[in-house]
């Protein structure tokens, strides 16, 4: 028989005041039973890094075909489409030709080797964005992990400020490529 996900509830109390948006929200995430904690947390980060009203999650790992999360405009055209981790380059490029933007937020052990030998593929993508988060951070975020998550968020000036059960971690957002300031909420790039 197989496991099933755990279902994870969390607040964010986002400031984003790199993009204007000041939202508290909450959201629900099922988290496979393959899925790592780590992953679960960037697709957290990913949500509120990129909010936008319409954003939601997607069945993730259980459907290869779909993204980590996406928004799909009136005439169910994928507006925005999200992955996380360090995915082959040839999943961005065809997302990138179905999608008004894509956006990856990379990290994981191997992060700095994905971009050694895949960011050149990706440079002539108009509507790619890649933002880079330390992996050291999200596994501390990770480590503290419970079904009911409640953050505080900040994100300024290219910085991300995280704060949970009294305890503010502190990671540089890196812009690999793109400019996901420059996005309107209402989801034209």
């Amino acid at each position: 028989m197989a496991l099933p996900s755990t279902i994870h509830r969390a607040t964010i109390q986002l400031s984003h005041v790199d993009r204007g948006i000041y939202e508290t929200f909450q959201t629900t995430l099922a988290r496979h039973p393959s899925e790592t904690a780590e992953r679960l947390v960037l697709r957290l980060l990913a949500y509120a890094i990129c909010y936008e009203p319409d954003l939601t999650f997607t069945k993730g790992i259980c459907a290869g075909d779909e993204p980590d999360l996406w928004s799909r405009g009136p005439d169910g055209r994928v507006s925005l489409w999200i992955e996380v981790g360090t995915p082959e380059p040839e999943r961005l490029l065809k997302a990138s030709r179905h999608a008004g933007r894509t956006v990856l937020l990379a990290s994981g052990p191997s992060r700095f080797r994905w971009d050694e030998q895949y960011r050149a593929k990706l440079a002539d993508v108009p509507n790619l964005v890649v933002l880079g988060i330390d992996f050291a951070f999200v596994s501390q975020v990770a480590a503290g992990l419970e079904r009911s998550i409640a953050w505080d968020l900040t994100i300024t000036g290219g910085t991300i400020y995280l704060t949970s059960a009294g305890k503010t971690l502190e990671c540089a957002l890196e812009v690999l490529k793109g400019q996901l300031s420059s996005w309107q909420i209402s989801g034209t790039p």
